[in-house]
């Protein structure tokens, strides 16, 4: 039976952490499906998607009220995006049947988490180049469509990207864009990105709708909570938190010895600790006033 409170539970936590920082959608809740409560991989990732496609639109709509949607960046991603995601799902009988087809499975989701935990890294090393007041930052289409033909495969295979990996691309091909215009642009283009996917596994068969709403009725009061939270609570922490924890499932998932997994979670740790204090001892440059803490950083 897919009905649980430890799942909803779960749902809460993720959803939250969705609508307080931007991450940890399919990065999260897939991997606490299949090492938690050992769900089939393939089902874990078509799940997850469906329940997806409800929670995407919460922040895409904060991002759309406030005007932080590059809809011509977006316009550009969607074209490649929305058939890859499609495609994902009957790209993964490639990969074999059976119980190989899921151990496959499983170090294709932990690639993609290890990814994700290098594209947090990056995103937080490319963050402070951003645009200035009044300038316009163009499109690139070529790299973009390229970025929607890679991300959304990626995203239709594993669940796992559709905020993390994608946003990180788009900071290096339009490395000037703001923060703002960056995940409100992710957003909007995920909704249909994410939708695609979801229907190609639900062709296939991969989707338990029971674990859907399950999840569900955790993560939509979390991720309204984490949204109304995140113009107020310091979400530089649990980007950390959420980096050493993908750093250790996705180590997990390629069956890596628990040792390893310590010593480099701790390592990225004091690596956070470290630039935590870095940060507070770096004053700004002269004539440039700290920016105001963003009012909204969400993303998958």
């Amino acid at each position: 039976m897919d009905f649980s409170w430890p799942l909803i539970v779960a749902g809460l936590l993720v959803g939250f952490s969705v609508g307080l920082t931007g991450m940890g959608g399919g990065a999260l809740m897939t991997p606490i499906m299949v090492m938690i409560f050992g769900v089939n991989p393939t089902a874990a990732v078509g799940s997850d998607l469906a329940a997806s496609v409800a929670m995407k639109p919460v922040g895409a709509a904060v991002h759309h009220h406030a005007k932080t949607v590059r809809w011509d960046i977006v316009r550009w991603l969607l074209p490649t995006a929305v058939p890859a995601g499609f495609a994902g799902a009957f790209i993964l009988p490639l990969f074999g049947s059976g119980e190989a087809l899921q151990e496959r499975l499983k170090l294709a989701i932990g690639a993609a988490l290890l990814l994700a935990v290098a594209g947090m890294l990056a995103r937080v090393l490319l963050n402070r180049r951003s645009v200035l007041p009044g300038e316009e930052v163009p499109v690139r289409p070529v790299p973009t469509l390229v970025i929607g033909l890679v991300g959304g495969m990626i995203v239709g295979m594993t669940s796992v990207g559709s905020g993390s990996l994608i946003i990180v691309m788009l900071m290096l091909t339009h490395p000037r864009l703001s923060a703002n215009h960056l995940v409100g642009t992710d957003l909007v283009q995920a909704i249909p990105m994410v939708a695609a996917a979801a229907v190609g596994h639900l062709v296939v068969g991969d989707t338990r709708f029971g674990l859907v709403a399950t999840v569900l009725i955790g993560a939509i009061p979390g991720i309204l909570a984490g949204a109304i939270l995140s113009s107020r609570a310091p979400s530089g922490f649990l980007r950390w938190a959420l980096a050493v924890l993908l750093l250790g499932s996705g180590l997990a998932l390629w069956h890596v010895p628990s040792t390893t997994i310590l010593l480099s979670c701790g390592s990225l740790a004091a690596v956070a600790i470290a630039a935590a204090g870095i940060r507070r001892t770096i004053p700004p440059p002269i004539g440039i006033k700290q920016p105001a803490a963003e009012t909204v950083r969400r993303s998958d």
